[in-house]
């Protein structure tokens, strides 16, 4: 089809579009916009193709090389192929293992995915039903792939799905991996012979790793568990919502293996949902408002600790009914908080040596870790935003001979050891249920054991945000701003409210630089692609603003440290609110700039 929109370059790229795709509900929307003449939205969607992020590739499921559909994940997996042809000599004996979530195409998109490894004599260890994006990186361990896909896009609106990659080490792929399959793509664009035919499941070459997994995750699980008779015994009652997710049955038998008696489920959102319909948003970390019918489901049941995982099953959040019958849903990083104690509890209950022990946070975490660390004599060490990172420092560290007892990040992520190199909701549930049941035996609570941690280490109080913004000359607009304060490139705001709280260093991870190291060079590695500056204040705050590598947002990330011997949480809680504030008003500028609150 002849394309003439007066750009010579977008008429190639629609009209080579055109020819490639075989979906005619994208070729459809595409040939509806020529048809307007409607040159500007062409422009943005052939302008740029998907690029891998912070989780992989992720965006709104349309036509176009910059959307989610079926050409892209045929091109992609192309690319991926032929990369791995190019790494691993044993590719064509190892494979590589590929799971999908319960999202819109995405059994689709993991069949035609399939359907491109096979074409070049790669076997592919393809899931038969929907499983938790964990499963991936376990299963390329357990199975000794090379490369793992996990079709998901967690927690995001209905109209996104995603494609993760798992390296050979079970890791996230970083760079250089991310930038060379894309390339490899670029070569391979024109869907080879068969790329759209997706009846691949009685293929030669595809199994289902699905029966296997299944007992290894669990063997694992049973391990790393107590599976005492506190378990069996407890009158704790949990509620769990998978959010209609993946997440139900192996959360079931999660609770079987550590032989607790079953979770009362919430039923409206127990089984699979694409339209994700009684949620505004799929994602538990928005707190009450996802939790609403967990709450309601708890209340009913006489249930006093609420599990909830996300769509992928690869976060959990918690809340705890309290005693003045108010539920405290509990934040990421006081989430990590408890998990760390109880991993490092256990650690110390077998024996663990504190010196060849280690744990790892995300930099815009809490730093309750390396408190933690500091105290108890184990490393801590922190990386870039996003468990590819967490996971691939946490596997270097393992061949040093360290033991990996615990990773988080405040977005509800957590990893506990590192049996699966990633986020894990799934053993994460186990390991905070009986947690829980383990307080209970000794008449302590959640709320109460994190109480206990902030008087022995500290109060750690923090505030974590965002703001919408859908202009992307705006966000740069207030990045560009701070980096140049004084009208000078590297002068940053050097304090807030007139000089009441003052700014003592400052890390921007975007052009590298450090005012606290020697050299003034940052010392964790920088993208010139993505938006973060680190604020140091005197008083112990840290606070961090970024670009979100999934959705339209301004993210600000914000803690406050107190020494042990200042008791008085509310008197820091005060200080971080008013701090947090000024930082808003003065650095961001929310009303000037017309950003979207976060809603309520």
């Amino acid at each position: 089809m002849a394309v003439n929109t007066g750009n010579p370059e977008l008429d190639r790229k629609v009209e080579d579009w055109l020819k490639w795709d075989k979906n005619e509900k994208n070729k459809a929307e595409i040939k509806e916009l020529l048809k307007v003449n409607d040159v500007d939205t062409l422009v943005k969607i052939f302008e740029k193709r998907l690029e891998f992020g912070t989780a992989g590739l992720r965006g709104v499921m349309a036509a176009g090389p910059s959307r989610m559909n079926d050409l892209t994940v045929i091109q992609a997996t192309q690319g991926m192929a032929k990369y791995l042809l190019e790494c691993f000599d044993d590719v064509k004996t190892q494979g590589v293992v590929i799971g999908y979530d319960g999202r819109y195409n995405s059994s689709r998109f993991a069949s035609l995915a399939t359907r491109a490894f096979i074409t070049m004599g790669i076997p592919v260890h393809l899931f038969s039903a929907l499983v938790p994006t964990p499963y991936i990186p376990f299963s390329v361990c357990r199975l000794k792939t090379k490369a793992g896909i996990m079709i998901t896009a967690s927690h995001n609106p209905k109209e996104d799905n995603g494609y993760k990659v798992y390296w050979e080490n079970g890791a996230q792929i970083i760079s250089p991996d991310d930038k060379n399959i894309l390339l490899r793509s670029l070569d391979n664009l024109a869907p080879w012979d068969e790329a759209w035919d997706d009846s691949v499941r009685e293929h030669a070459l595809v199994s289902d790793p699905l029966e296997n997994i299944n007992q290894l995750y669990f063997d694992v699980l049973s391990k790393e568990c107590l599976r005492d008779e506190l378990n069996q015994k407890t009158s704790l009652k949990f509620t769990y919502t998978p959010v209609h997710g993946v997440g139900a049955p192996y959360v079931k038998m999660a609770f079987e293996t550590c032989k607790f008696q079953p979770y009362i489920p919430v039923q409206e959102q127990i089984e699979p949902d694409p339209e994700f319909s009684t949620v505004k948003f799929p994602n538990p970390e928005e707190g009450k408002s996802t939790l609403n019918l967990a709450l309601a489901t708890a209340a009913r049941n006489n249930s006093t600790v609420i599990l909830a995982n996300d769509p992928d099953a690869d976060r959990l959040a918690v809340a705890e009914l309290q005693p003045n019958g108010e539920w405290k849903v509990f934040s990421g990083n006081e989430l990590g908080a408890l998990l760390g104690w109880w991993m490092w509890t256990r650690a110390e209950q077998k024996g663990q040596d504190p010196t060849t022990a280690a744990m790892i946070a995300s930099t815009v975490s809490s730093k309750i870790l390396q408190t933690m660390a500091e105290r108890e004599g184990f490393l801590f060490d922190e990386t870039l935003t996003g468990f590819k990172w967490m996971a691939n420092r946490g596997l270097q560290l393992q061949k040093e001979g360290y033991q990996i007892l615990f990773a988080f990040e405040e977005a509800i992520g957590f990893m506990c050891g590192i049996h699966v190199p990633d986020k894990d909701g799934v053993s994460a549930a186990a390991h905070l249920s009986e947690m829980a049941v383990h307080l209970e035996s000794k008449g302590s609570t959640l709320n109460g054991q994190l109480q206990e941690i902030y008087l022995k280490y500290g109060h750690h109080v923090s505030l974590v945000s965002y703001y919408l913004c859908y202009d992307p000359v705006v966000i740069n607009r207030i990045f560009e701003r701070l980096r140049n304060f004084e009208n000078a490139p590297k002068t940053y705001p050097k304090s807030l409210m007139g000089g009441k709280y003052v700014v003592k260093g400052v890390r921007d991870l975007t052009n590298g630089f450090d005012s606290r190291q020697p050299d003034g060079k940052a010392l964790l590695p920088t993208s010139s692609s993505s938006q973060m500056i680190t604020f140091y204040f005197e008083n112990g705050l840290d606070a961090t603003i970024r670009t979100s590598g999934t959705e339209p947002k301004i993210k600000y990330y914000t803690e406050l440290r107190a020494p042990p011997t200042q008791s008085d949480r509310q008197q820091v809680q005060a200080t971080l609110d008013e701090m947090v504030q000024a930082l808003v008003d003065e650095f961001l500028q929310p009303t000037l700039n017309h950003l979207t609150p976060r809603p309520e």
